[in-house]
């Protein structure tokens, strides 16, 4: 078992002709994900070889499902064209769309945000985000393969370089899921969504969740766990040591007075019994001894 992906995951691209639309369909199916196509409007009807594997291309995502039983698609689609890519992928009732773009201007997002809310039968995760693995099953984004294994961690993060890391410290534990759902101000999944799966997931036993600074997207999921998480829940939140009322990098991350800062988060988070490391080696060292404390 795991959330939202599995062995059984077929998975087209749209933008698998492109450069990084290649690149990481390579890496994809070096990883055992099952990529059944490609979706480049324009190309439909020739295909590709990528690690070995003929990819036929469509002009259409519905075309690509028709043709391929797909379920997922992933977007590597350039940011002015990525609500189309996304809009198709909706319009294809797509059970589960993962967009890896960076810098779609947030008018669009809210846009096909919205139309997924409308639609009500595809899951976006992103954008802005590294995708979500599965190991030994399944992976799509651009998460690294190789630095972890399946194992009964579940981990939902806003960052893609901080879910590597927790991916590596614990790689001696393993993995369920690893999900990361991007730091946009809009975002398809939340921190929540993943929590909510994680509970439900028989084959998850804690979960590890890493925010960031702004927003009080850490402290709605603080609610949430103390009314509905009965699994040991580690987190971590980026930004301890940025100054006050400074913007960071990741879009979203403003701090205003006391809200949104990394302290109040972590309060926010000790309070419903989430153990809170100040580094992230730290909160893997908080997994590792409950981890060892379950297998007794």
């Amino acid at each position: 078992m795991a959330i939202f992906i599995d062995e059984n995951t077929k998975v087209l691209v749209q933008g698998m002709t492109g450069s990084e639309g290649t690149k990481h369909t390579a890496r994809m199916l070096k990883s055992g994900t099952k990529v059944v196509g490609g979706v480049t409007p324009g190309k439909g009807g020739q295909s590709v070889e990528i690690e070995g594997v003929s990819l036929p291309v469509f002009n259409t995502v519905s075309e690509a499902v028709l043709a391929t039983g797909a379920n997922a698609s992933v977007v590597f689609v350039p940011p002015k064209f990525a609500k189309a890519a996304v809009i198709d992928a909706i319009d294809a009732k797509l059970p589960l769309v993962v967009v890896i773009t960076e810098g779609i201007p947030v008018h669009d997002s809210a846009a096909f945000y919205a139309y997924a809310l409308e639609k009500g039968t595809t899951r976006l995760v992103g954008p802005n985000c590294p995708g979500l693995i599965s190991p030994g099953k399944s992976n799509i984004g651009i998460i690294p393969a190789d630095i972890t294994g399946p194992g009964r961690i579940g981990l939902v993060s806003k960052s893609g370089t901080l879910t590597y890391q927790m991916m590596y410290e614990l790689r001696d534990f393993g993995f369920s899921t690893a999900v990361g759902i991007g730091g946009d101000p809009i975002i398809g999944t939340t921190h929540i969504d993943c929590l909510r799966a994680f509970q439900d997931d028989p084959d998850t036993d804690a979960i590890v969740m890493i925010g960031e600074i702004g927003g009080d997207a850490e402290e709605l999921a603080a609610a949430f766990i103390g009314q509905y998480v009965t699994k040991p829940v580690v987190g971590y939140v980026a930004g301890f040591t940025a100054p006050e009322g400074k913007t960071m990098g990741h879009a979203g991350a403003i701090v205003s007075g006391s809200s949104g800062t990394a302290a109040a988060k972590q309060l926010a988070l000790e309070a419903v019994g989430v153990k809170v490391g100040k580094t992230p080696s730290e909160a893997a060292q908080l997994m590792r001894t409950i981890l060892n404390n379950l297998r007794g």
